[in-house]
């Protein structure tokens, strides 16, 4: 089961294609843009991903974190990440922990045990702002940006 808006994030302690640890407690204070995709190498995740780096800039400007999560391997995240010029952390999630934990595994249909394509994003006090689901890849870094902003502005976390 997903957390709901208001709830305090689930908390983890993973590490990203290139080793580093990523810790949500560590990302305490920021905004952060937790986001779920299916296989990377794919149009879909693809896009979605590109979308992601090119708007990384306002992201930052907003002190938000982008964070990928799928449940590929380290070396497949890691020529995701060369072949999308990515430069946010992608954590490969193969034993499912993270995905279960955000109650997302059931991607495409439920096949193969994939996380679904959703996002959750988390306030600096680490609870779940905003959750989407089924989103679209074209779109979906412009959507939650322009919720970021609304939230950034307005001062307003979890609603």
């Amino acid at each position: 089961m997903s957390p709901s808006v208001g709830q305090p994030a689930p908390s983890f302690d993973a590490r990203s294609d290139d080793g580093r640890p990523v810790r949500l407690a560590e990302l305490r204070g920021s905004w952060v843009v937790l986001y779920f995709y299916p296989r990377a190498n794919t149009p879909g995740c693809s896009i979605e991903a590109r979308r992601f780096e090119a708007a990384l800039p306002e992201f930052e400007r907003l002190n938000a974190q982008v964070v990928g999560v799928s449940t590929d391997t380290e070396a497949r995240q890691a020529n995701f990440r060369d072949s999308c010029s990515l430069s946010f952390p992608l954590i490969p999630d193969g034993d499912r922990s993270v995905s279960r934990a955000y109650g997302v595994i059931g991607g495409l249909g439920g096949l193969l045990g994939l996380a679904a394509r959703e996002t959750f994003l988390i306030d600096p006090g680490g609870k779940v702002a905003h959750h989407w689901r089924g989103v679209n890849p074209a779109t979906h870094a412009a959507d939650v940006l322009r919720v970021l902003e609304e939230r950034a502005q307005t001062g307003v976390s979890a609603s």
